[in-house]
């Protein structure tokens, strides 16, 4: 069966372009040019991919992919950005986004992502299999509901930060690599750089240690990594 792909694009011409190109590799492709449109095509087609521009009319791209992943749904978002700032891209990628492409863009390497995407999507990602629960020190969470408690203090997490919370628990006491996380979480077609983990890192800290500026769980591996201590 052909792939559904979701296009969410206000800009006309590189929306018919990108659904061109995107039919032209047998894809099946719907399109609209707001967030607030794509809200309900996203419940109603049931794409397998999303394409989602950031600056869209009536909802944002970060306040759709923040619905969609408030809906647990997991489908994967390919975000679209002519800003090229750093802090747009880890705030997408924090949101729940799954990987992000600045405008202008090659089409064949938008393609491949999207390629990437939908492969990693049909594997379940490396790290899906995600435990019951995490606890150590004063934290306990519960991976499927994303929420959990620092003591008495309520805590949610993103998909993105459960799966490298996942990962590095699993390694707990041992040191692990900025590239083996970026591997396991974002995939080995990921194309961005490691600051976009180290973002996510100063988000967690905030999240589960009771002094973010000085972590006693999650730490740094100089020049490596990161690692739990429990």
């Amino acid at each position: 069966m052909k792939k559904r792909l979701l296009v969410v694009e206000d800009d006309a011409h590189i929306r018919l372009g990108l659904c061109e190109a995107l039919r032209a590799e047998g894809y099946d492709v719907i399109d609209c040019r707001d967030g607030a449109q794509a809200g309900p095509l996203v419940k109603q087609q049931k794409p397998d991919l999303v394409i989602l521009d950031i600056m869209l009319p009536r909802k944002s791209g970060f306040d759709l992919c923040r619905e969609i992943r408030a809906a647990k749904n997991r489908v994967p978002i390919l975000m679209l950005s002519a800003k090229g700032q750093e802090i747009d891209k880890v705030v997408g990628l924090e949101l729940g986004a799954d990987d992000y492409v600045t405008k202008p863009f090659s089409l064949r390497e938008l393609i491949a992502r999207v390629q990437a995407l939908l492969r990693r999507s049909q594997a379940g990602g490396a790290a899906s299999d995600l435990p019951m629960e995490i606890a150590f020190g004063k934290v306990r969470i519960d991976c499927k509901a994303l929420r959990g408690k620092r003591g008495r203090e309520s805590i949610e997490l993103t998909p993105r930060e459960m799966k490298v919370l996942a990962v590095l628990f699993r390694e707990r006491g041992n040191a692990v690599s900025r590239e083996a996380l970026l591997n396991e979480v974002w995939g080995v077609d990921y194309y961005g750089t490691t600051r976009t983990l180290d973002q996510l890192i100063v988000k967690l800290r905030q999240k589960i240690e009771d002094v973010p500026g000085e972590p006693h769980h999650l730490l740094t591996v100089h020049t490596l990594g990161y690692r739990l201590e429990v």
